[in-house]
């Protein structure tokens, strides 16, 4: 190949190689950091024995777009661990209780008729038991409520509601948006609320139903509507005095009142969330929760960083002792190597979700050490060509055939391990057989674009013989090395 382009190949390679992280820095991207160099949380939820593959999927997707659609933080790592578990990862979640609530919170909504309301629990107000069955022998509120039957519900105001048999239900429900209302909050004063978007059969039931309550007359609490999530009445608006029986309400101008929540606009939003996403597909069990504070996240981080740059270190001074100008070849490629993996770590996180964790910082590591060793197989075929006679420049050029069939043979059964535990393990390990997988590959890239018109350049230089740092002294010549004669571009 000529001087010129085994030139255009050197620089196309470092402009790639460079240009893309610097670019990435200048735009102040990064790759994300998984939950253990972030700091967050990881929770474990369980579904009921004899759930199915298909119900799980779907949980998981509800999942993901609830906390998206939350911004109670980005990204979430949600996955299936074996049969009937999933696993929650939120990265950099600052509201916990927030983000659990989303996640676990099955978001079965229902319209009830009230049919009555307690100041206190209804087994204390009927001591003979003549409720009907289903209820807390304790609290007096009905377990596991059906939304076709008859319930008592506990209140977010402390009250217990006697509601009967859902009008409406999530089905009916197409979506729903948070709102700040200057008179439609808690108490009559401003204050965030939700609204609902009906189906267009959900959307004729309210209104039929709106016109029944309106039927009893105004302080009677039957004229109330329970709005009911996962069995707790989040509100209870009563119809308004002028609404016609016959006529009912109209949908599009219903608004939920979130009541005197800590953090009304949070609650508006998480409650909008269930209403656009919808209810999770079964009911899950939290198994545990794992925290991770973002100090020990920033800790892991630096750890990781400084034992690989420590590696780096060590690495960069024995090249350059052992194989001198050839060693600040291998140094400089190394650079090329750590930006090219830096930036497709950061794009696949842009563009597919992937988070560099712990794990995966540990398989950048060890392929530092992969690449380093296939600059010594390159560099050691180079000084077994020129002790064997050829010239260096010869020696140089016949050296890397049979060092990247090496390369790529080593690479390759690097690769297929790292195949292997992708498809095989779970958690962690996972992160380890992605990023080592992918530095080898660029390794194999690093070789062929960088290494081969890199060497071959200097041997083509004033630096092939000649000096303590030259080509000839780190290939440890012992014969005369021939005359190169230079081939015209």
């Amino acid at each position: 190949m000529s001087r010129r382009r085994l030139l255009v190949t050197l620089l196309v390679t470092l402009a790639i190689a460079w240009g893309s992280v610097a670019t990435l820095l200048a735009l102040g991207r990064g790759p994300r950091l998984g939950l253990d160099l972030q700091g967050g949380f990881a929770v474990v939820l369980v579904a009921p024995e004899g759930t199915d593959r298909a119900t799980l999927d779907k949980a998981v997707e509800i999942m993901r777009r609830r906390i998206e659609g939350l911004g109670a933080v980005q990204e979430p790592e949600i996955s299936i661990q074996g049969d009937r578990a999933i696993l929650v990862q939120l990265p950099g979640v600052e509201d916990r209780e927030r983000a659990l609530q989303a996640v676990g919170t099955t978001g079965e909504i229902t319209f009830r008729p009230v049919l009555g309301i307690f100041p206190d629990s209804p087994a204390e107000l009927d001591p003979e038991g003549t409720h009907p069955p289903g209820l807390d022998p304790e609290t007096g509120l009905t377990v596991d409520p059906e939304p076709d039957e008859e319930a008592y519900l506990p209140s977010e105001e402390g009250l217990v509601y006697h509601v009967g048999p859902a009008f409406l239900t999530g089905r009916d429900l197409e979506g729903g948006e948070a709102r700040f209302s200057p008179s439609g909050g808690f108490g009559g004063a401003g204050g965030w609320v939700v609204v609902p978007e009906f189906t267009e059969e959900g959307g004729e039931k309210f209104r039929k139903a709106t016109g029944e309550l309106a039927t009893y007359p105004v302080g009677d609490p039957r004229r109330r509507l329970a709005i009911v999530v996962d069995g707790v009445v989040t509100s209870a608006p009563a119809v308004a005095a002028g609404v016609d029986p016959a006529e009912g309400l109209d949908p599009d101008a219903v608004v939920i009142t979130i009541g005197d929540a800590e953090n009304p606009e949070a609650a508006a939003e998480d409650l909008a969330a269930i209403l656009r996403y919808g209810a999770l597909p079964t009911t899950f069990e939290r198994e545990r929760v794992e925290s991770v504070s973002a100090s020990l996240g920033a800790d892991s981080l630096r750890a990781g960083i400084v034992a690989g740059l420590a590696g780096l270190v060590l690495v960069a001074v024995y090249l350059v002792a052992y194989y001198r100008i050839l060693g600040l070849v291998a140094i400089v490629g190394l650079s090329v190597f750590g930006s090219l993996v830096v930036t497709l770590i950061t794009l696949l996180g842009l563009s597919q979700g992937l988070t560099l964790t712990l794990a995966g910082v540990t398989g950048v590591i060890v392929s530092v050490g992969i690449t380093s060793d296939s600059y010594i197989v390159y560099f050691e075929r180079i000084k077994e060509e020129h002790r064997a006679g050829r010239p260096l420049r010869a020696a140089v050029d016949h050296a890397f055939s049979g060092a990247f069939r090496t390369i790529l043979t080593g690479d390759t059964v690097t690769f297929l391990g790292a195949i292997l535990l992708w498809f095989l393990a779970i958690g962690p390990v996972k992160s380890f057989a992605l990023t080592l997988g992918l530095a080898t590959a660029v390794d194999v890239a690093v070789a062929y674009f960088y290494t081969r018109p890199a060497v071959a350049l200097v041997a083509r230089s004033g630096l092939r013989e000649g000096g303590g740092f030259s080509l000839a002294a780190g290939s440890g010549a012992t014969v005369p090395a021939a005359t190169d004669v230079e081939v015209p571009a």
